[in-house]
Formats: C-alpha cells, sequence, structure tokens
C-alpha cells in the first residue's frame, strides 16, 4: 500500500465526516477517521494505540520511536455540524479554488493531520533518537472528552506538544479559561396581589444577578493580562427563564452564564465566591438556590514564555507568541507533561463558518516548521 498524496489524504480526511455535537441527532462517531489515520501511519512505521472513550468515539496515540522525550503532534478529529445549504459546494468533498482548498475540516482541524504526515515522510530516513506522537482525539469540539480521558489515564507523553488549531502559523502560549455555569432558583408561588402569598424566585434572581455583576467588576479590577485583546475576564448572562404570568408570584427561575478567566484564575476559587454570595440571598429571599457547572470547565493555559517550545517556536515561525481568546486542548496536554504550545495554518476567522478553507500558500511553510520541530526534538542528540 501507497501513502496517498498531500492532496488525496486531505480530501479523504475530508470526505469522513466525524461532527461532533451536543444534539445526539448530530452527533457522529469519529472512529472512521482514526482508522483513516492509523492505516496510513501504520503503513510508515508507526505503532498506532487506540482509547476507546465512549461507544463511537476514541482517541489515536501513533508512535513513531521509542524512549522517553520526544515530539507530540496533536489535533481533533472532530468538526462541528454545518449549514451545508450555505456553502458554495459540497462541504464534505475537498474543492480547490481561488488558492485556498475548502471543505468542512479543513481549516479546524483535520488537515493538519496531513500536514503533519507530510512533514514526516521526509524524515524517515533518518534515525529518531527520541520518538514522535501523532495524537488524534474526540469530542473537542463540543465535551472535549477526548482530551479528558487522555489526561485521566495518566500516561506520559512527549517533552513538548504542539497542537494544530488555527492560529495563522503564529505561536500561541496564552488562552482563557471558559466556564459556563447555572443558577437555579426554586421559590414558592402565590397570588400577585398578596406578596406574603409566596417567595419571588425572579425577585431573588434580581438580587444573584447583582451579585454576579459585583464580583464581575472586582475580579475585572483585580486582575489584567494585556496579551489578551480583551485583557480582563469577562462574565456574560446568557440566558434566563423564569415565570410563567404577570400575575403570579415567579416560582422557578434559571440563569445561564459564561465566564472566562484569565490564566492564574482557579475555577473553583470562582465557584467559592459565588456561592458565598449566593448563601445570604437564599436565606433572605427564603428559596432555594442551586448552582452548578453545565459542563465540566475548561482550564486557562498558560506556557512559559522562556520554555525551550516557544522559543524554538519564535524562531521557526518569525513571530511572538500570543495569546488569543478560544480554548484549545492544551491544558490537558500539560497536565500530562509536556510543554504545549498551540500553532497550526488555518485562521481562526473561518473556522466554524460556511466555506471553511485553508490557505494553499500555507501548506510549504507548515510542512518546513514541522519538520524544524521534529528535528530538534526527536533527529537532534539531547543536550545534556
Amino acid at each position: 500500500m501507497s501513502t496517498p498524496s498531500l492532496k488525496d489524504r486531505f480530501a479523504a480526511l475530508i470526505a469522513t465526516p466525524s461532527v461532533s455535537c451536543t444534539q445526539p441527532a448530530l452527533d457522529q462517531s469519529n472512529r472512521p477517521v482514526v482508522e483513516l489515520l492509523a492505516g496510513w501511519l501504520d503503513e510508515l512505521g508507526f505503532a498506532c494505540a487506540v482509547q476507546e472513550v465512549a461507544p463511537g468515539k476514541c482517541n489515536l496515540l501513533a508512535t513513531y520511536g521509542s524512549g522517553p522525550g520526544g515530539l507530540v503532534l496533536a489535533g481533533h478529529t472532530d468538526t462541528v455540524p454545518c449549514d451545508e445549504g450555505l456553502w458554495a459546494g459540497d462541504p464534505w468533498r475537498l474543492r480547490e479554488a481561488d488558492g485556498r482548498w475548502y471543505g468542512l475540516g479543513s481549516c479546524d482541524m483535520k488537515g493538519f493531520f496531513a500536514l503533519a504526515i507530510e512533514a514526516v515522510l521526509g524524515l524517515l530516513d533518518q534515525p529518531f533518537r527520541q520518538p514522535l506522537m501523532i495524537l488524534a482525539t474526540c469530542d473537542e469540539e463540543c465535551s472535549m472528552a477526548g482530551a479528558r480521558a487522555l489526561a485521566a489515564a495518566g500516561r506520559p507523553l512527549g517533552r513538548a506538544a504542539v497542537i494544530g488549531e488555527p492560529t495563522g502559523l503564529r505561536p500561541v502560549r496564552l488562552h482563557k479559561g471558559v466556564m459556563m455555569e447555572r443558577i437555579d432558583i426554586l421559590g414558592q408561588s402565590g397570588h400577585s396581589s398578596d406578596p406574603a402569598l409566596g417567595h419571588s424566585a425572579l425577585e431573588a434572581m434580581h438580587g444573584a444577578i447583582g451579585e454576579l455583576l459585583a464580583l464581575r467588576g472586582e475580579w475585572q479590577r483585580q486582575y489584567h493580562n494585556p496579551q489578551f485583546g480583551v485583557p480582563q475576564p469577562t462574565l456574560n448572562l446568557g440566558c434566563i427563564h423564569g415565570g410563567d404570568n404577570p400575575n403570579r408570584i415567579c416560582g422557578q427561575c434559571a440563569l445561564e452564564f459564561d465566564l472566562r478567566p484569565l490564566p492564574g484564575m482557579q475555577p473553583e476559587v470562582l465557584r467559592a465566591a459565588i456561592r458565598e454570595r449566593l448563601v445570604p440571598l437564599a436565606d433572605r429571599h427564603g428559596v432555594r438556590i442551586d448552582f452548578a457547572p453545565l459542563f465540566p470547565h475548561l482550564p486557562p493555559f498558560e506556557q512559559a514564555a522562556d520554555a525551550e517550545l516557544v522559543r524554538l517556536a519564535e524562531h521557526l515561525s518569525g513571530h511572538s507568541a500570543e495569546a488569543v481568546a478560544f480554548g484549545t486542548e492544551a491544558p490537558y496536554l500539560q497536565q500530562l507533561g509536556c510543554e504545549t504550545l498551540v500553532l497550526g495554518p488555518g485562521d481562526i476567522a473561518c473556522a466554524h463558518q460556511p466555506d471553511e478553507y485553508l490557505e494553499l500558500a500555507r501548506l510549504t511553510p507548515t510542512v518546513g516548521l514541522l519538520r524544524g520541530l521534529i528535528e530538534h526534538y526527536c533527529l537532534a542528540p539531547r543536550a545534556a
């Protein structure tokens, strides 16, 4: 079996649907993508291990060479759903036009695997002193279940890890965390003509919102990082539901909000501060208040500016490391002992959009950059 060309690999990955979604009707298995990658990498001499995460969902860790240290080239195999009718062509068929390759996952980020294999192909005639690992995860776009399962398993990975998310080939060493939380207030309904007949969940929620906004102000005065476009933590009141009629005391109210902490802010500390503000409200209004995350939080990510990987990536790319607002799997790879960086050829502005694409002009620079990373971590003698 001969290894397909870069374009054929790219096209095959695009043509293999792997949507992950919180809506079961849209959610798909990523196993066909994992099997495709494992077939190519096995042919090249990689040892391929599949980790079952959930039915139809799995991670792939393919390793070339052996021993401690080495490099991990990582990415996720899933895509978001798409609005097929808004695309100029079939989202699952590679289309070349205007100096771009179009297709769902071209930018974010199945195309990265095709480029990683291309980088490897030019180096297999050399001895690998330390291993190269290609990591392909599941469900990054909805729950990050794949990366969480990998971190929970606790198997050490390489000395350094590069995640090929779309950064325009500019190294990223920081991103904010993501917390999505819900407050449920249960009061007592009653006739609106007499407030003593009930306990208004809506009035209690008014107080809760006031406390959240007060905390937001405190956190924004306390925490500031000028490397981010929005240098403070943010708290967005996303949606609220409560009550059923103007002449009834509101018996139940729910609020969902989004909190984006900066590196250095601990999610459990933030939650504890919120709970501390909610307890007196429950007593004051005679209601029950439940506060819980909608999803497990994504921790903030920061890799030290003077880390070996950061300096190497800055040298190879010609750009200083930056901060981004979107979240990645980077915190979970850090938990496994890797110096970690986010660096890939796509542009985040076209990710999750109709007619997602990758600029053809990025192909050769990406392959060259990845080869530089592999040469440094896998081929060169490691300094004592």
